[in-house]
């Protein structure tokens, strides 16, 4: 079993915060958690490249820093009615630093955040801050999606999709895949999707050897998800082996729309800030889109503090 005893929720007191809110109760509800939230009072912001006046930080205003400590205690009021012990952080300065400042001090084992589903040049320029945060969080981090149509998984969540490539980063993420499937007695649809030059790998139209050359290697990528997974997992969840052809991103998010997934988990590869700037990365593309929480994991060497306990479900059994 994954064990939670911290979440970090960062509110900019949108609607967007609060959907993050809405998933995060339940979440500390069912891991016995306490729930911080937390507020960053942004930096002055240059115009024209300079400031001719430096105002004072907004917290020293005692009126400032008392309104908003009204506004944080409305923010956590439902978690708090529903019984989660909380409390609340007031911090100013750069955004995406001090949320991932609060994380390392609490230490927080989860990060709940919204999504604003930006995009266009903003997007491509400035990022988010929950995007600047996913690079460098000492911790898992959950991303709630902003569409309101899109699907608020329950806790537990009973069909998980996990996106691997086979890399060092995705198999770490496996681990807390299969202890969610586990502990909801779940599904775990195993998803690789194969890219590059087999974009065009289907058997219609091709010589006879690429095709088989394309099942074989769809053959071999199956027998590796079914391999990754444990033969003691499948006593307590069900797991499906997935393998399709084309756009990572899309076809992550064409599976898990198809298969109503309530929650994706995916492992970050901490590419550089000029691979994001350019390209994106897959991991950030589907956390914009999602139809359903997305649960990001950093790479082995970044995530000190996980803790995965084998043990078996019956702890959780009476809840």
């Amino acid at each position: 079993m994954i064990e939670i005893r911290r979440i970090l929720c960062p509110t900019d007191f949108s609607e967007f915060a609060d959907r993050a809110l809405h998933q995060a109760v339940p979440l500390a509800l069912w891991y016995e958690a306490s729930l911080t939230a937390l507020h960053v009072v942004p930096e002055a912001t240059p115009v024209d490249g300079m400031l001719t006046y430096s105002p004072p930080p907004p917290l020293t205003n005692e009126s400032v820093r008392a309104r908003l400590e009204r506004e944080l205690d409305v923010f956590v009021a439902p978690a708090r009615a529903a019984g989660v012990p909380t409390e609340t952080l007031l911090r100013d300065g750069a955004v995406p630093a001090r949320i991932l400042e609060a994380a390392r001090e609490l230490p927080a084992d989860l990060l709940v955040m919204g999504t604003h589903g930006q995009g266009g040049l903003e997007r491509l320029v400035l990022g988010s801050v929950t995007e600047s945060v996913l690079r460098k969080a000492p911790c898992p981090v959950l991303t709630i999606p902003h569409d309101e149509r899109a699907f608020a998984g329950p806790v537990p969540f009973k069909r998980i999709l996990y996106a691997t490539d086979f890399s060092p980063a995705a198999d770490h993420a496996l681990h807390h895949a299969l202890s969610l499937a586990e502990e909801a007695q779940g599904t775990l649809i195993l998803l690789h999707v194969m890219e590059g030059p087999a974009l065009a790998a289907t058997t219609a139209g091709l010589p006879l050897n690429l095709g088989r050359l394309t099942e074989d290697l769809a053959g071999d990528a199956r027998r590796a998800l079914r391999a990754a997974v444990p033969s003691s997992a499948r006593d307590w969840c069900t797991t499906e082996e997935v393998v399709t052809f084309g756009r990572a991103a899309d076809e992550i998010l064409r599976v898990a729309r198809e298969r109503e997934a309530q929650l994706v988990v995916m492992g970050v590869h901490g590419r550089n800030a000029l691979d994001l700037l350019l390209f994106g990365s897959t991991t950030h593309q589907v956390i914009r889109k999602a139809p359903c929480p997305v649960l990001t994991l950093p790479g082995p060497k970044a995530d000190a503090r996980e803790r995965v306990v084998v043990q078996p479900l019956a702890a959780r059994a009476g809840r």
